[in-house]
């Protein structure tokens, strides 16, 4: 079945409904809200300018990493069961899943300036496929016992996505639009990442080879 055909089963206002609901629950930033509330600062001036938990814990400490990251969860998790109870569609699910993590990595009110999306993420995956969300859990426990590091194996988990939603669901169109969540995530985190291969490369000793003398 073509994608075109999948979406006919399902009603043009409901589609667009829940993916347009699912987007702008997602630009409802927790941490933003959370932080502005509380000190009447902008988060995104602050620390790493993201708007999700780690950094709504380095201005409110550890009640305010905890709140942002239930916020966060849980808009993820409401996205997608909105989704399923409305259109009763499980690629229109997977959508909205996309588009409430989009909602939080480009909030439209904050000028497209918004969070990391891994809460959110995992909020929607819980709810979506709990078969695929825990296969996120273990290997990125497994990864963090190995590296004790978090973003590479939390990457390495959402790259498998796909994968995993092959395995599971047997749907090529599942795990395409697995792959392009997996893609906003990492596209989200390309800054960490990078910095996380420079803390490797200093931990074990790797430095930039010096440049030849010019003659």
């Amino acid at each position: 079945m073509t994608w075109t055909e999948h979406l006919q089963s399902a009603n043009w206002f409901q589609a667009t409904g829940s993916v347009l609901g699912a987007y702008l629950l997602g630009c409802f930033a927790t941490g933003y809200y959370l932080v502005r509330a509380r000190t009447g600062k902008d988060i995104r001036e602050i620390g790493s300018g993201s708007t999700g938990a780690r950094n709504a814990g380095r201005v409110l400490g550890k009640p305010g990493f905890v709140l942002t990251v239930f916020g966060d969860f849980g808009k993820g998790a409401l996205a997608v069961w909105g989704a399923w109870e409305w259109t009763n569609n499980h690629h229109l699910a997977a959508v909205a899943m996309l588009a409430v993590v989009a909602g939080h990595l480009w909030p439209a009110q904050l000028r497209f300036r918004g969070g990391k999306g891994v809460a959110a993420s995992l909020g929607a995956l819980l709810v979506f496929d709990y078969r695929i969300a825990l296969t996120f859990a273990v290997l990125f426990l497994a990864g963090f016992v190995v590296m004790r590091k978090t973003v590479f194996p939390a990457m390495f988990a959402f790259t498998c996505l796909p994968l995993a939603s092959l395995w599971f669901n047997r749907d090529g169109l599942t795990a395409t639009l697995a792959a392009v969540l997996s893609a906003m995530i990492l596209f989200a985190h390309w800054r960490n990442i990078g910095e996380e291969i420079a803390a490797l490369s200093a931990r074990h000793g790797v430095v930039p080879k010096p440049e030849s003398p010019k003659l």
